[in-house]
């Protein structure tokens, strides 16, 4: 049997190309599938914590059934005071309504009040943070890979919301601080201060 030799840029000859646009249909590029753009989204922002997860030398679970927090992240460390290995839950969200490289010091994130009230609760057991992906809205525009690089478009930021009031009658607007980028290193910290006893 042969075998498709792959491209320039690793795509296999002759399997895919230009799309055949349908008349009065001006789009370019690749044949992307049908699934929602929510869904793709909510895709995306996995991947990228299981990225940042592998670098930052953690573990990542799933709690089933989901109680209203997506993962589980754990780090194991002999330097933690509290335990060898301390979780912090996360709970991911992604928005193409904010543009990258938000200016000033925070950007507006709306949550449901029901999942604030979740988010913020204070004392707890095992400390949670919300993580917020900011999205292109071309899927085109959401990766670039290369010989030397995958890129994800565009970040993540990272709050944590204990003891944040709820304001509005059904959703409450958040400020997320844009000094947050969430990766490996800062994830490493997060772990780092509760592993010592602190807060995120």
């Amino acid at each position: 049997m042969a075998l498709a030799q792959p491209a320039p840029g690793g795509v296999p000859a002759g399997r895919t190309g230009p799309r055949t646009a349908a008349p009065g249909d001006t789009r370019t590029g690749p044949l992307r599938g049908t699934l929602a753009t929510t869904a793709c989204m909510e895709t995306l922002q996995v991947g990228y914590l299981h990225a940042v997860v592998a670098a930052a030398g953690c573990s990542l679970s799933q709690p089933f059934p989901d109680n209203g927090i997506d993962w589980h992240v754990s780090h194991g460390a002999p330097e933690h005071l509290v335990d060898d290995e301390i979780t912090v839950k996360v709970q991911l969200k992604a928005t193409t309504q904010i543009p990258p490289g938000p200016a000033g010091p925070t950007f507006p994130f709306i949550l449901d009040n029901a999942h604030l009230v979740k988010l913020a609760r204070t004392p707890v057991a095992v400390h949670k943070i919300l993580v917020v992906m900011l999205v292109p809205r071309e899927r085109d525009q959401w990766l670039a890979a290369g010989p030397d690089l995958l890129g994800l478009r565009h970040c993540c930021y990272w709050t944590n919301l204990a003891g944040h009031p709820v304001t509005g009658r059904h959703r409450t607007t958040v400020r997320i601080p844009t000094a947050r980028i969430f990766d490996d290193r800062a994830l490493c910290e997060i772990m780092t201060r509760v592993g010592s006893g602190g807060t995120p």
